[in-house]
């Protein structure tokens, strides 16, 4: 059997203008998984309220944060798909990768058909979320799922459901931190910031907080850190809804009263840097924690396509082989 890659993120607007943002958040905020209020209460707020105000609003965000070459999501994933297949090449491995997106462009079909197009008929599904949630990794196996209902001859395919605790990502991100710190110096506390999702969804059997907990754990191990100085926080909510605390914005603002002056950020769930963390982490939080009396502030970049990050896609992939 010929075996395939398929890396899947969670896409990016091919434009940072309101007509693309809308087109992108009406995709992603469809999915029943990310927002599973009925639809009949649902439809009519996304549609009359939410899409036509919040789209020329987080348009505004991505034309701050927005490369030359394209959306950072995007930029980033090619580069990680382009090094993933050069990896593989160099250790006489044959298998093609291919670069899928939950919403928007390239597609999950697209990417299928590339591979499928290669000869393949075993795949390799890799969702770049290290913590498992109902709302992304999820979401990535229903898209999969419904491909593969219009194929004849479903392929053979292994899907990996999370990498939280895997060795290579744990030393890769304290590879990061250790960097910083060289080039810095080292902050008065590591703050680890992810993704939140809704309380109700832990409460219902998500493991993601319980995941996001122990990576922070382990890389606070990793780095030799005392529990005091690293803590773990969720950003990004949405809603009126209790999501995941304690809430990123919310610390920053209360970090320099407890002393804390001098801050280093990184945010594990991101395998890329992209939105929330270009504009929300490095540039609105920031601008809290200073306001509110910090000193100092550096944002440590997500693993992107750094040779550490490419190793660890490299062994989750091919202990899949077996």
């Amino acid at each position: 059997m010929k075996t395939g890659v398929l890396l899947v993120n969670l896409g990016t607007p091919t434009a940072p203008t309101a007509k693309a943002v809308k087109t992108f958040l009406s995709q992603f905020l469809h999915d029943h998984r990310v927002v599973d209020v009925p639809r009949a209460l649902w439809c009519p707020l996304l549609h009359g309220i939410i899409l036509p105000f919040r789209s020329p609003k987080v348009a505004r965000l991505y034309q701050s944060i927005w490369w030359p070459e394209g959306s950072p999501l995007m930029v980033v994933s090619r580069r990680q798909q382009m090094a993933l297949s050069e990896a593989l090449k160099a250790a006489g491995i044959d298998m093609p990768v291919a670069l899928g997106m939950s919403y928007g462009e390239p597609s999950m079909a697209s990417a299928w058909q590339a591979l499928k197009a290669a000869g393949v008929d075993r795949v390799v599904l890799l969702p770049l979320y290290p913590q498992y949630s109902v709302s992304t990794t999820a979401s990535v196996f229903d898209s999969w799922a419904r491909l593969m209902k219009k194929e004849r001859l479903v392929p053979a395919f292994r899907f990996i459901h999370d990498y939280h605790d895997h060795r290579s990502y744990i030393q890769a991100l304290a590879e990061s931190v250790r960097a910083q710190w060289d080039a810095h110096g080292r902050g008065d506390m590591l703050l680890l910031s992810y993704h939140g999702i809704p309380k109700r969804y832990e409460d219902e059997g998500d493991p993601y907080g319980q995941q996001c907990h122990r990576t922070s754990e382990l890389v606070a191990a990793e780095l030799g850190l005392e529990r005091h100085q690293w803590r773990t926080t969720f950003q990004s909510r949405f809603g009126r809804e209790p999501w995941l605390q304690p809430y990123t914005d919310d610390t920053m603002a209360a970090l320099p009263g407890e002393g804390i002056k001098r801050l280093d950020v990184i945010c594990p769930a991101f395998s890329a840097d992209c939105l929330e963390t270009l504009e929300e982490i490095a540039e609105q939080n920031q601008a809290l924690f200073m306001a509110a009396g910090g000193e100092a502030y550096h944002y440590i970049p997500a693993l992107n396509d750094h040779p550490a990050h490419i190793r660890m896609m490299m062994d989750l992939v091919c202990r899949e082989l077996v």
